[in-house]
Order: C-alpha cells, then structure tokens, then sequence
C-alpha cells in the first residue's frame, strides 16, 4: 500500500494522542519544577495509566506489524500445513492471554464498583475510570491478532 493512500486508524490516531498526552504532561512537570520547584502531584498517575493504554495499542499494532518474537528459523522448516498449524496455534494462544486479562480486568473493575470503592491517591477518582481502558483497548490487540493471522495466511497462499 502507497503511503498516499493510506488511509485513517483509530489506533495510531489514539496512540499519537495519548503520547501526546504524556509528552505535555512531562514537559509541564519539569517547567512547574523549575520555576515554581513544585511538581504537580498527578502528574506521575495519570503518565503510568495512559502508558498502560499505550502498550495495549501498541501490542495491537506490533502484533498486526509482525514486531514480536518469532521463531522463524523453526517455522520456515515446516512444510505449508504445518505452518498453517502454528499460525492458528499462535493466534488461537495469544487470543486467550488477553481473553484472560480482559476477564480478570472485568472482575478487578466489578469489585472495584461493588466493593473496594478504591480512588487514586493523587487525583481522587475512583481506580475503575483507568482500570476500564484496559477490556476496551484490548479490541485493538484483538485486532492486530487477527490482521496478523490474516496476513501471514495471504502470504502463505502467494507462495504458492
């Protein structure tokens, strides 16, 4: 795909934002400290909660990019069915860990609501408002499971 057709992803658009985001907050805590030799309390929260929705996306967007680990070497051996195997292997296992995330997630964030009543120590909000990014940006990790799946499937077939 030419880089002038390319067209809009809600992911790399909410990455951007949120690295925006920190980079504002970062440069803002270092101005209050050196002219006010004060740093804003939150600053440290909210940066480490929006890093976790960022390496969620980011996890997405290596996942369709091929940017994790492989064992290429070990998969390039197998004859085409094989590879076939380890590619739904793969997508089927990383699928689950993030189904398992997402489900202890839901129930962190039920006993939040329902028991804990937890709130951050800086800001004073309630810990489910950063806790609920987590189940809804793991949509983009699903994702990028499936679009790599889907492409290494294609490439298969063009080999051919």
């Amino acid at each position: 795909m030419s880089e002038s057709k390319k067209h809009f992803r809600i992911d790399e658009w909410i990455a951007a934002i949120l690295m925006l985001i920190m980079a504002l907050i970062a440069f803002l805590n270092v101005v209050s400290r050196y002219f006010l030799h004060k740093s804003f309390a939150a600053t440290e929260e909210v940066t480490i909660n929006l890093f976790v929705w960022m390496t969620l996306i980011g996890t997405g967007l290596a996942f369709e990019k091929g940017g994790h680990l492989g064992m290429v070497s070990l998969y390039d051996l197998f004859p085409k069915r094989w590879k076939q195997a380890v590619i739904l292997l793969s997508a089927f296992l990383s699928a689950a860990l993030f189904c398992v995330v997402d489900i202890v997630m839901i129930q962190t964030i039920y006993a939040e609501t329902t028991i804990f009543h937890s709130i951050s120590g800086a800001l004073g909000i309630p810990m489910t408002v950063y806790y609920v990014g987590v189940p809804i940006l793991s949509v983009f990790v699903f994702l990028g499971i499936y679009r790599e799946t889907t492409r290494k499937f294609k490439e298969l077939e063009a080999k051919r």
